[in-house]
């Protein structure tokens, strides 16, 4: 036998178990079911979900249903196969087998509605992108021509902002977005800073800053910094908290003088 043919029996023989928490719907109790999954090199955490969903047998030996999770590129771009997995939330898609510690566990995100198995609903984020104006307005459907430009130097900064993928880790990583509060989240509040720096989206800059300093907002960050460390896209969450505190913080003694802002 020569040493190729080896090193694939050997692969062949090798498995990968995985411990996946289930809830057959929204009400249901959640259990966990166990998988054996062949092992291939390279593989990541989605590859094996496809193999049980080719083949949903558990550890057992026992017919059961294929999993349910959300996913879409596959590139860490869309943000949909975000998941809790080994307890750290993060994107299956580039977590690689190689490097968990088995039984590899996976988790829905639990700051979100389950569901179905690892499939969340993330309503209250694409909510909250509505309620901060996460957008740069057009006035009617003409052409406008060209807007105002941006500096080389800001355009690369509000760059790094605009990778946000709404993957929701950093809320799942926040001890502060949970059921006794109305926290909007880290990303949210890196949102409202992208778009109050861009020069036209900046129109709406007071509106996202009295939306900040309401309710779930600004005030409701403990600075805990978790969100920073957990974001796939190392996006600088905490600076730009920092930043959104400063200008909640002017904001508030415009409104209190009432000098004339809205001109600014």
């Amino acid at each position: 036998m020569t040493k190729v043919s080896e090193q694939q029996t050997a692969t062949a023989t090798k498995t990968v178990v995985f411990d996946i928490h289930r809830q057959d719907t929204a009400t249901s109790r959640p259990y966990v079911e166990r998988f054996e999954v062949p092992y291939r090199p390279n593989m990541n955490v989605i590859s094996a979900l496809m193999e049980i969903r080719r083949n949903p047998v558990n550890a057992k030996g026992e017919k059961t249903t294929p999993i349910n999770w959300d996913m879409n590129c596959l590139e860490e771009v869309c943000g949909a196969c975000s998941m809790v997995i080994n307890g750290r939330p993060r994107q299956s898609c580039t977590a690689l087998v190689d490097q968990l510690t088995q039984p590899i566990k996976l988790e829905p995100m639990r700051t979100f509605p389950v569901v179905r198995d690892l499939v969340v609903d993330r309503e209250f984020m694409f909510d909250s992108l509505k309620r901060i104006k996460a957008w740069v307005p057009i006035d009617g459907t003409y052409d406008l021509g060209e807007g105002p430009r941006m500096p080389e130097r800001k355009r690369q900064w509000a760059y790094e902002l605009s990778k946000c993928m709404t993957c929701g880790v950093c809320l799942e990583a926040c001890p502060n977005v949970n059921d006794k509060t109305n926290f909007m989240g880290p990303a949210l509040m890196s949102q409202v800073r992208l778009f109050n720096t861009h020069p036209t989206g900046a129109m709406n800059k007071d509106e996202r800053l009295a939306t900040v300093m309401g309710d779930g907002g600004i005030t409701e960050c403990g600075n805990s910094q978790n969100c920073v460390v957990a974001c796939p896209k190392g996006i600088p969450l905490t600076t730009s908290i920092g930043a959104i505190g400063r200008a909640t913080t002017i904001q508030m003694f415009k409104n209190f003088f009432g000098s004339d802002h809205q001109v600014d």
